[in-house]
């Protein structure tokens, strides 16, 4: 703590570097020893200041004739006491004594001081020459206070206040209680106005407000009573900022504190910053211009001349600045009334709100992959708090934890800039591809500021973008199989919101379960199949080495839609492929349209006789299905074979020249007998148990291996084609208790609704697959879900497409699929054949039967 003299005035300036960031309160102590707590209305009371100076600095100012000082002639003393807690509770506080002593005089017989937050006048405590004066002035002001003053003590005394209207005397307890401050020494007479005082009048001088009271103070000086005038007046504006200078005015010689003067004479004007008095030179040196006209005093100052200083501000949530500087003026006069007259003026002077652009500064060093931001330039007021990080605000010592290092830069005059770094792989930097091998990597991050010490806040948003040549593009490689074309596509670290298209379809999990086709994402690895016959597969050219089929794949930006990749996979498929020739005669082929032939209308598409038509058709293919004796079909033998062949044509509209011919050809062998032998089951009669109840079963066929979509009533008889695959689903529907379980016993294909008929071929025997089978059955596990609640009332298998004949001669086309079940205690072990845990074989079925 400093402590300086400054005419009639004490200042105790507080250093910012021990005083920041605590809790302060401020006590004067009593020549008893008493401390007394200062809050704004004692302050302004008793003759005491505290505010902040240069930033952070906290300035303590005391009158010398404050309500605690001491006084021994010339030398007048003050004793505070300041407490500092890091809590606002001030717990835990830390005690500072600060005594220190003035030297005063001589003292003019009218002193005035402005002070920032009050007015004071002092007088000349004596017998008056010029009592029929003041009488003549105001002699009313006898007649309110002498009775008063003649019962009095000879310490009682009253203040009359003179306003436009009327006359108030107010008792001294009466004044002290309504904030007035009132003392008196031996050799003066001292009031003291706050600024929010109920007798203040504002009058103008020279368009200039001043804050002004004119009043009378009486009081006993042995057996006299004598009455001296307190007038007081500040000016509260008079302040204009214009060509980046201040420019201060205050007028001389106003009424209230020259009423009943006649002559006047300039003694002293004299000016200075923080309570200091500046020479000529030193004003000059500065840019300083203090002149002194007939009625007014001016004094300009350069916005940012030395003597001032800049602190943060905030006006609509924008960063800017103020330039603040203490003046202060000290003008001396004498006149006729009253003599010599000290008026001494403390103006704290605050330009107008400047809006200041921060710069941000990108120094990311892409060597060891670092975002490096400089923000600023920043006055010593301000302090970083926190950081706003993808929405949650965090303090800056936990940004951290994000990934997020700042720290603060401090420069030689005083500013400083805040300095963040993070790592271009945190999960906050956003990485978006651009071009080629780069990649775009932006800090998004949105800093709070906290200035001191008004606590005004203001927020710097920060988006830097940084250009890495780190891209890794996805790649991919295409196979076939027999029947599918397939991409398996290796993300790279661009890719996480681009989307597969195919010929402009959006593929979703949900579109590839519509279409058939697999779509799987595991983050690292995207793998498409779809089959060779499918809506987006292009045709490209027949050959009688195969069919060649494309699959194009476009990955888009997830926001623009905007192209991104392309890959594709070509290969060849079997013509077997296309084309069926069943042992009943019957052929089913599929044909294609090809990339070259842009407008064919696959609906069109006719054999040799015009009037067979497709029985099936997509946008890209189309399915005949006739007996090889129609639509035109010619026949050929040889000695074994006897062969058919057909054409697929597409005409114009007009023009009787196909632009489209697929040749096909079925061969059949002329003579080929199969023997199958078949006789009855046998089973054993089953043990029952005495008891009442109902069961509920299915059996239903299902659509794909998902088991999500059934076929319905509508849907049969469905159409298979030889070796498609057939998903059956068992399930006990009642009753809906855990304790029991399905077990499947055998299940078999007839070709008729009954399932005693013969012929039949089995599936399952005692719930195994038939070891006889060409293409074994297939069992699928049941997993609880949303549909399945209990998982062991069903059973789930997958049978590839047969078809019955005797001979060469086609039994029926359609096929009846039939289930025994046995319903199990899943709370009994297992004993003989009805509940069996495990597949034992039985005598098997034995009937005719073909494959195809």
């Amino acid at each position: 703590m400093i402590s300086e003299c400054l005419g009639n005035l004490l200042r105790v300036t507080l250093s910012a570097e021990y005083f920041e960031d605590k809790y302060l309160s401020f006590s004067v102590i009593d020549q008893s020893g008493i401390a007394w707590e200062l809050d704004e209305a004692m302050a302004s009371q008793c003759g005491y200041t505290v505010t902040y100076s240069n930033w952070r600095n906290i300035e303590f100012r005391a009158s010398a004739l404050s309500c605690h000082s001491r006084l021994e002639k010339d030398m007048f003393t003050v004793t505070i006491q300041i407490k500092a807690s890091h809590t606002p509770d001030m717990k835990n506080t830390a005690t500072h004594l600060k005594s220190a002593s003035c030297r005063y005089g001589p003292w003019s017989p009218r002193e005035l001081v402005c002070e920032s937050n009050y007015m004071e006048v002092s007088v000349r405590r004596e017998v008056p020459q010029t009592v029929k004066d003041f009488i003549q002035d105001e002699p009313d002001d006898w007649t309110l206070a002498f009775p008063e003053a003649k019962a009095g003590e000879a310490s009682v005394w009253q203040i009359v206040f003179h306003q436009p209207e009327e006359k108030k005397a107010l008792l001294v307890s009466d004044a002290w209680s309504a904030g007035y401050g009132l003392n008196t020494t031996d050799t003066r007479v001292l009031l003291r106005i706050p600024y929010t005082a109920v007798q203040i009048q504002l009058v103008e001088a020279q368009g200039i407000t001043f804050s002004a009271v004119r009043s009378s103070t009486f009081y006993k000086q042995r057996w006299m009573i004598l009455m001296v005038d307190t007038a007081v007046a500040c000016p509260l504006d008079g302040v204009d900022y214009t060509n980046k200078t201040i420019t201060w005015t205050v007028p001389k010689y106003i009424q209230p504190l020259s009423a009943g003067a006649t002559s006047f004479k300039d003694v002293l004007v004299e000016a200075g910053v923080d309570l200091h008095k500046l020479s000529a030179k030193e004003m000059t040196s500065r840019k300083y211009v203090l002149s002194n006209d007939l009625n007014a005093i001016t004094m300009k100052i350069p916005i940012g001349a030395e003597g001032g200083y800049y602190k943060t501000s905030v006006s609509s949530g924008q960063h800017g600045t103020k330039y603040t500087i203490n003046l202060f003026l000290e003008h001396q006069w004498e006149d006729n009334k009253w003599g010599l007259t000290k008026h001494t003026i403390i103006k704290e002077i605050e330009t107008p709100f400047e809006q200041v652009e921060l710069a941000i500064i990108n120094n990311s060093n892409l060597s060891v992959r670092l975002m490096n931001v400089t923000v600023g330039m920043f006055l010593p007021d301000v302090e970083l708090v926190n950081l706003t990080i993808d929405g949650a605000t965090v303090a800056v010592p936990e940004a951290v934890q994000h990934g997020y290092l700042t720290y603060e830069i401090r420069y030689a005059n005083g500013s400083k800039a805040y300095v963040i770094k993070v790592p271009f792989d945190a999960p906050s930097i956003k990485k978006e591809y651009m071009r080629a091998d780069m990649r775009a990597h932006t800090l998004n991050v949105t800093l709070a500021f906290i200035i001191h010490p008004t606590s005004e806040t203001f927020t710097v948003p920060v988006i830097t973008v940084s250009t890495v040549k780190d891209a890794v593009l996805p790649s991919a490689r295409g196979f076939c199989d027999g029947r599918n074309l397939r991409l398996i596509i290796t993300r790279g670290n661009v890719d996480q919101n681009w989307l597969p298209f195919i010929s402009d379809w959006h593929l979703t999990p949900e579109a590839a379960q519509k279409y058939n086709y697999s779509l799987r994402d595991n983050g690292t690895h995207l793998a498409i199949s779809v089959p060779f016959l499918s809506s987006h597969v292009n045709y490209e050219d027949f050959h009688t080495s195969g069919i060649k089929a494309s699959l194009h794949l476009t990955l888009k930006d997830g926001i623009t839609l905007a192209n991104r990749m392309d890959f594709s996979i070509s290969c060849r498929f079997s013509p077997s492929e296309l084309i069926q020739c069943l042992p009943n005669g019957t052929v089913v082929i599929t044909t294609v349209k090809l990339v070259g032939i842009a407008d064919l209308d696959t609906s069109l598409l006719v054999l040799r006789d015009r009037q067979c038509k497709p029985s099936l058709v997509t946008e890209k293919t189309a399915t005949f299905k006739f007996n090889v004796n129609t639509c035109g079909t010619s026949r050929k033998f040889n000695s074994t074979t006897m062969i058919y062949e057909n054409d697929v044509l597409y005409f114009r509209p007009g023009n009787d020249t196909p632009v489209y011919q697929l040749k096909f050809v079925c061969s059949y062998a002329i003579k080929q007998t199969v023997d199958i032998r078949y006789e009855s089951k046998k089973n054993p009669p089953p043990s029952i148990k005495p008891g009442f109840g109902s069961l509920a079963l299915s059996l239903k066929l299902f659509k794909e291996k998902s088991y999500s979509d059934p076929y319905q009533e509508s849907e049969y008889p469905v159409v298979k084609y030889l070796r498609e695959s057939l998903y059956f689903e068992v399930e006990l529907l009642q009753p809906e208790d855990a304790r029991l379980e399905l077990n499947l016993d055998d299940c078999w294909a007839t070709n008729s609704r009954s399932q005693d008929s013969l012929p039949q071929w089995p599936i399952l025997i005692n719930g195994c697959e038939n070891s006889e089978d060409s293409y074994r059955t297939v069992f699928h596990e049941v997993n609880y879900s949303i549909r399945v609640k209990f998982p062991q009332h069903l059973k789930r298998f997958e049978v590839r497409m047969f078809t019955f004949v005797q001979g060469t001669t086609l039994l029926q086309e359609q096929l009846y699929f039939h289930c025994s079940v046995v319903i199990c205690s899943t709370m009994q072990q297992p004993s003989g054949v009805l509940c069996p845990r495990r597949c034992n074989p039985r005598k098997h079925r034995l009937g005719e039967y073909t494959d195809f």
